[in-house]
Order: C-alpha cells, then structure tokens, then sequence
C-alpha cells in the first residue's frame, strides 16, 4: 500500500497506535495492496475504526458469525 499524503516513517514514530489504527482503515477502504489484514489488530481495534457502514457489516459478519441453534 502507498500513501503519497501523510509521511508515515513520521506518524509512525510519533504516534505508533494511531498509525496501526489509520493503516487498518486505508487498507480496507481502499485496498489492501497485496498484503493480508491482520484479523487479531481489526478484532482490538474494532470500535476504533472509522469505516463505510456497509464494509462494517459485512467485516462484522465475516469476524463474528452469528451461531444457528437447532430446534
């Protein structure tokens, strides 16, 4: 993934949190680059990230399936 508008080496190293959080939402929203999402940092970051409503949805449905009782 490549950012040409924020100098990451510098939001790295000044707020290393805020960068893990900005580098989850730049992944999803606008690819992933060739690179896998990490599922534990989505997972402790969830209430976090700022995504599309739907895109949210569809990562909750994929993170936490709802289980199916039998009758």
């Amino acid at each position: 993934m490549y950012n040409w508008s924020v100098d990451e080496k510098k939001f790295k190293k000044e707020d290393p949190e805020g960068y893990k959080i900005w580098r989850l939402e730049q992944m999803i929203n606008w690819g992933l680059g060739g690179e896998k999402l990490n599922e534990k940092l989505v997972r402790k970051y969830w209430g976090k990230l700022f995504l599309d409503p739907e895109t949210k949805r569809f990562l909750e449905f994929l993170l936490w399936p709802k289980k199916k009782f039998l009758p």
